[in-house]
């Protein structure tokens, strides 16, 4: 087995993957997952064009909801180019610099969608446990504050990933298990010792996700036991209802990911197109569902996009 000495790592190039087992097939699958691709784009940029249009909608809670739909909408097209090439034109190849590019954007933005869902959950819990001060605490600056912190925090976890990848040699049989560069992936092709790579990786998943989903759930806790402890049962259904929205995004983003950690973990015997699957559900399903979610959920956001579309219908009507 020939040696890639990291001095010739620039014109080195991986296979990816599509779905084993179902390579006949490929054409056809690639319609749900262009449908979906779909879904995700138009409606994430919708949601993103009716907070910048509505000024009613200039509110923290919003902001960081424009936050998660850009988030998701650049999660989704850091995917779709590989992930349709492969599916519809068997175009497996991919160069050194265009796989780190990608794999650095998958990761990266998968560690600032958990960001923002934490914010989020701090935005529930200020408006729920202490809403007079609200206002106050976040202000239009503060979440300026907190949208560079969250980049800023993805940057420096994901820029040593990048860093470690350097001091690797690789074989001529670079054939990765997915339809986009992942990290694991990249590293399993790697002739050199790969521990420290792997144990990095690990670290930016407990400072990331590991970190995240403790703060999510206790804050969470903390309103219910708040929620709990209003007297009206209006006002009580009323205080849930704000974090309907919320609940349902962090269900869409962690449930796949421990579905997905737990079968990698234990699912040996489990055929290797379910992992590829489960995947990819992991990545495309939060932009795909998310703005679903908030449209039907949030009032406010219904009515902005119901009024983008009644004007269109007007407009078209003279």
């Amino acid at each position: 087995m020939l040696l890639l000495p990291n001095t010739t790592i620039i014109s080195l190039t991986f296979l990816l993957t599509g779905i084993p087992g179902l390579e006949a097939a490929h054409l056809w699958v690639s319609i749900p997952f262009c449908f979906l691709y779909a879904i995700a784009i138009s409606g994430n940029s919708m949601i993103l064009f009716v907070i910048i249009t509505n000024q009613s909608l200039h509110e923290p809670m919003f902001y960081l909801l424009s936050m998660l739909s850009a988030t998701d909408m650049c999660l989704s097209l850091s995917t779709m180019p590989t992930t349709l090439g492969v599916l519809c034109f068997n175009m497996q190849e991919i160069g050194w610099n265009s796989c780190i590019s990608q794999m650095f954007f998958i990761h990266f933005l998968t560690v600032m969608e958990s960001s923002v869902l934490l914010a989020m959950a701090f935005d529930r819990y200020i408006a729920i446990c202490n809403p007079l001060r609200y206002t106050t605490i976040l202000t239009p600056s503060k979440i300026i504050q907190i949208g560079l912190i969250i980049v800023a925090r993805g940057t420096i976890l994901m820029t040593p990933l990048l860093a470690l990848l350097k001091r690797l040699s690789f074989c001529r049989d670079n054939i990765l298990s997915h339809s986009y560069c992942y990290h694991p992936d990249v590293i399993k092709c790697s002739c050199s010792n790969i521990r420290v790579n792997s144990l990095y990786g690990l670290i930016a998943v407990l400072c990331s996700f590991g970190l995240d989903a403790p703060l999510i759930g206790i804050s969470y806790v903390l309103i219910l036991h708040s929620v709990l402890n209003i007297a009206s049962p209006e006002e009580r259904y009323k205080a849930f209802n704000t974090c309907i929205s919320h609940t349902g995004a962090v269900a869409v983003f962690y449930i796949p990911l421990i579905a997905l950690s737990v079968v990698h973990r234990w699912g040996k015997k489990v055929p290797p197109f379910v992992h590829i699957l489960m995947s990819n559900a992991f990545l495309l399903l939060p932009p795909v569902l998310n703005p679903i979610i908030y449209s039907v959920k949030t009032k406010q956001i219904r009515r902005a996009i119901l009024k983008v579309f009644l004007k269109k219908g007007n407009q078209s009507n003279h």
